[in-house]
Order: C-alpha cells, then structure tokens, then sequence
C-alpha cells in the first residue's frame, strides 16, 4: 500500500487548490483565470522538470515513445479540463463548481470499468451512485 500516502498528500495538496484560485481569481482583485492557469501550471511543469532530473528520467527518450500518443490527448483533456475548471471556479462557488469537477471520479471510474477491464463490483456500484447523489446534494442549490 506504498501508494496510500501519496494518495493522501495529493488530496490534502489537491483540496487547498479550488480555495485559494477563488480567491486569486475573484473579488476586487483579481486575476483572469487563464492568467492564473498559466501561472500555477508554470509551478507544475518547472517542479514535474526539477523532479524528472533529480531523479535521472530520461524525459527525451520517451518523446518517440508508442504511449506518447495517450500522454498528449490526455494533455490536451488536462487543458481543456484545467481552463474550464479555473473559469468556473472564477464565475461560481468553490462549494459548487469543485464537487461538479470532483466528478471526475465517477466519470473516470466509469470508463475503466467500460473501456479498460476493470470489475464492476457492487461496492464500486454503491460507491459510484453514492458519488452522483453526494455531489447532487452538495451542488444544488
């Protein structure tokens, strides 16, 4: 289970994410949600290129890679997903907007179990409904 702290540090790390661009990005100063996309994204690629030398990857012997086609149409999704998800969060509550986009849990946990093999079991059942309901329940207001 060495995946379980990571897990756990991304969503502590990935929580304090929709707080703080709401209040970058709203308000009597703000700043347009593209504009901090753009910086806050700058963080992640300069940090992603510090840890992939510090770790020795050789990032460039990948670029020909028969995967790279799924790591840039999942660049291009993370993209639109990211714009779409700072301008809503600059339009709307962090109370609201972040439980829609948190269905990406759902959504992502659907397709796997459609398109990749993975088990349907009634718990993941449950715990997918019990997601639709949660975030229903939150959103509307």
């Amino acid at each position: 289970m060495s995946y379980l702290p990571w897990a756990l540090l991304a969503l502590v790390a990935y929580s304090l994410v929709p707080p703080l661009l709401s209040v970058a990005t709203t308000g009597s100063v703000r700043m347009p949600s593209n504009v901090a996309a753009l910086y806050s994204n700058g963080v992640l690629v300069v940090g992603t290129v510090l840890v992939v030398i510090y770790n020795g990857e050789e990032a460039l012997a990948y670029a020909t890679h028969p995967a790279q086609k799924y790591v840039l149409l999942a660049g291009a999704c993370l993209f639109v997903g990211i714009l779409a998800y700072y301008r809503a969060l600059s339009l709307g509550p962090v109370s609201v907007v972040s439980p829609i986009f948190g269905m990406f849990l759902v959504l992502s946990s659907s397709i796997g179990i459609a398109f990749l093999n993975e088990s349907l079991t009634a718990r993941k059942a449950v715990g997918i409904l019990l997601g639709v309901v949660a975030v229903y329940l939150v959103s509307v207001e």
